[in-house]
């Protein structure tokens, strides 16, 4: 299939850089492609395809993470300032495999609805189950925010224990598969943590979702604020795998949007106007797939 430009000439991740040994050959899957990279001593990545001729792909590292693009990726990378902040920890907080688009993956990320029903117990609880009203914004250089998000939480982070608060939430869509979530730290009020969700798209139907952890915690160790993420992470794949279609739909008629879901309607209305195609679930698929027993293709989101 021929894969439109916006998402053919773009930068992807496929590891966190710790998680790479040195002068190994790694093999994986990027926009239905199989591919191969590997690091060099001084941790410069090299990356190729999976074929007989080894074709070169671009290759570069940035943000921790190690990127490769299959096109032309534009010569600006997203901002992230936060990254150069030097009393922050930087660390991956795990990579993981999921039947189910990229799209869906970040659009997953982007939802506090299901706080008290996928993460009770840490990023929500019942019944406090009410999204606020918050506000969506596209800005510069074309960026989705959501501002203003607050959510009850009995454990928001790995150190807290004290019976849970509210914590300030601000979303960030860089790229169709890149996600970026600031949170209040527990150890530094005024200031917020940092967790970047940075999805490989590995077939329209299947990602490799790496998450990065920018901490203001001096204290917990590597291993307690990963364990954290990966708790977390582990609880939405039951739901993430479940999801039919698996592919994004991007009209919504197909599920029906609320009030909470502002920005996952911004979010897909950002997709659908940048030209967006893998990943998503369109019309004519919906025709031609018949629903499985017992269940319709419509679904509320949240």
């Amino acid at each position: 299939m021929t894969i439109e430009s916006v998402v053919w000439d773009e930068w992807y991740p496929v590891a966190i850089a710790e998680d790479v040994t040195p002068c190994k050959v790694y093999k994986t899957r990027l926009l239905g492609h199989s591919i191969e990279y590997a690091c060099d001593a001084d941790g410069r990545v090299t990356a190729w395809h999976g074929n007989a001729e080894r074709t070169p792909c671009k290759a570069l590292t940035r943000y921790h993470t190690h990127w490769v693009s299959l096109g032309d990726p534009p010569e600006r990378f997203f901002a992230l300032p936060e990254f150069d902040e030097p009393d922050r920890r930087t660390l991956g907080g795990g990579s993981m495999t999921v039947h189910v688009s990229g799209l869906r993956a970040i659009e997953n990320f982007l939802d506090m609805a299901h706080f008290p029903y996928v993460h009770d117990g840490f990023l929500g609880a019942e019944p406090y189950t009410d999204v606020l009203p918050y506000d969506v914004s596209i800005e510069p250089p074309g960026e989705i925010f959501a501002r203003n998000c607050r959510f009850f939480q009995p454990r928001g982070a790995s150190t807290s224990n004290d019976g849970g608060y509210d914590t300030d939430y601000i979303y960030r869509v860089t790229r169709p598969y890149v996600a970026l979530l600031y949170k209040s730290s527990p150890h530094h009020p005024g200031r917020m943590d940092v967790i970047g969700l940075f999805v490989q798209p590995l077939t329209e139907e299947w990602c490799r979702a790496h998450t990065l952890l920018l901490y203001l915690d001096e204290t917990t160790p590597d291993s307690g604020l990963r364990l954290f993420q990966q708790t977390i992470f582990g609880q939405d794949l039951m739901l993430l795998s479940n999801e039919i279609p698996k592919k994004l739909p991007l009209d919504s008629r197909f599920e029906i949007p609320v009030r909470a879901d502002a920005m996952s309607m911004a979010y897909r209305r950002w997709l659908d106007q940048r030209g967006v195609r893998y990943g998503t679930y369109r019309e004519l698929e919906a025709q031609a797939m018949p629903a499985p027993a017992g269940q319709t293709l419509t679904r509320a989101v949240a």
